[in-house]
């Protein structure tokens, strides 16, 4: 499937067959080998982006697993999968507003992000800071506060604990303290990267 065109035609063209239902998509097999090939390739053309072009609402369509090698230390991609319809989980992303403390530095640009888990009528909202560092695309954040709601009624609101104290010097903190994103793609309709515990995730866009 596919075979004529570029890795990055197969992963738009799949990101929008998820989008419709489509069933034209690729084995999880594929997509995990197309990932892998648009990872290497943005390693090797040393490619840079901004944070504008992650500003939207993105849902979790594909994500592998990592699993422990025998053959060697450390760990290698377990089976990919894609997400069913029936688990809604999205991120969102949104520049900070002028009146806001926060200020982008020459190494990073700031921002939120809103992690969105909807069960049937149950949803549940992370949020909190996000900085981009433009000359590796890798996408620190932390989950400062927590928001609840059953049949789109809101019952709890307020700050993960420490959050408040976490909110106030993230942007200060070190990557290496820090959970990441290394975005290797950001496309039109999709966006994938390496979690910092080695997985692979695409989303598309909402």
């Amino acid at each position: 499937m596919f075979t004529t065109l570029s890795h990055a035609e197969v992963l738009e063209r799949t990101a929008r067959s998820i989008r419709t239902g489509s069933a034209e998509k690729l084995a999880p097999a594929e997509l995990v080998a197309v990932l892998l090939e648009l990872e290497k390739l943005g390693k090797s053309q040393k490619q840079t982006d901004s944070f504008d072009r992650l500003v939207g609402t993105w849902r979790l369509a594909f994500v592998t697993g990592t699993k422990k090698s025998r053959q060697r230390a450390g760990i290698v991609l377990g089976a990919g999968r894609y997400l069913p319809k029936w688990v809604e989980i999205s991120l969102s992303y949104t520049p900070v507003m002028p009146e806001e403390a926060r200020q982008a530095t020459p190494d990073f640009e700031v921002g939120w992000v809103q992690n969105r888990v909807a069960l049937a009528t149950v949803q549940l909202s992370l949020s909190g800071p996000v900085k981009f560092l433009r000359k590796n695309n890798l996408l620190a954040f932390d989950f400062t506060r927590i928001q609840a709601s059953v049949f789109g009624i809101k019952f709890y609101e307020g700050y993960i604990r420490g959050g408040r104290e976490n909110e106030e010097t993230f942007d200060r903190e070190r990557i290496g303290k820090q959970a990441f994103f290394n975005y290797f793609w950001i496309g039109e309709t999709a966006i994938a990267a390496r979690g910092r515990g080695g997985g692979l995730a695409l989303w598309v866009r909402l």
